[in-house]
């Protein structure tokens, strides 16, 4: 989930079911004014998205953003260009390296405004295997199962 006192515009949620997150950074994102305009609206789809690291930056790629409809000729972007992520060095650097020697992925979790700043919360992440998701839902479901029982008790029902 973004931190508090942000405003979210679109979250990934088949990427907490395909994957185990490791570990999440915030990232800031390099925008033209149409994009940034399409995200006040929400008009964003995170579905297929991913980033890679690569000669020394973090990219964004399969993030579709639709053109703003006001936005037409010179002042319009292209809906599925990559995008530049805003990291630290030393970030970026162990991205990097965890990428390539862990076998991990960079998956994008949600997009939110910051402060009036557009973020992206990445997360460092191991793809699961179907047996895996499955083994994920049946724990998820006895947790909430769990929960009601307990919440019944203390109703003093049953």
């Amino acid at each position: 989930m973004p931190p508090k006192g942000t405003r979210p515009v679109a979250q990934n949620r088949k990427a907490r079911h395909d994957y185990d997150v490791l570990d999440t950074f915030e990232c800031g994102i390099a925008l033209q004014g149409s994009e940034v305009k399409s995200l006040r609206d929400g008009k964003v789809q995170l579905r297929d998205a991913y980033a890679r690291a690569e000669g020394g930056e973090v990219w964004l790629y399969g993030v579709h953003v639709a053109p703003y409809a006001q936005a037409t000729g010179f002042g319009a972007h292209e809906p599925d260009r990559k995008r530049k992520l805003l990291l630290h060095r030393r970030e970026i650097d162990e991205l990097d390296e965890r990428t390539k020697q862990e076998s991990l992925t960079l998956v994008p979790l949600s997009i939110y405004f910051k402060e009036g700043r557009a973020k992206v919360e990445l997360a460092l992440a191991r793809g699961r295997k179907t047996y895996d998701k499955r083994h994920a839902i049946a724990e998820r479901d006895a947790a909430r199962d769990i929960e009601r029982a307990t919440a019944r008790g203390r109703r003093g029902e049953d």
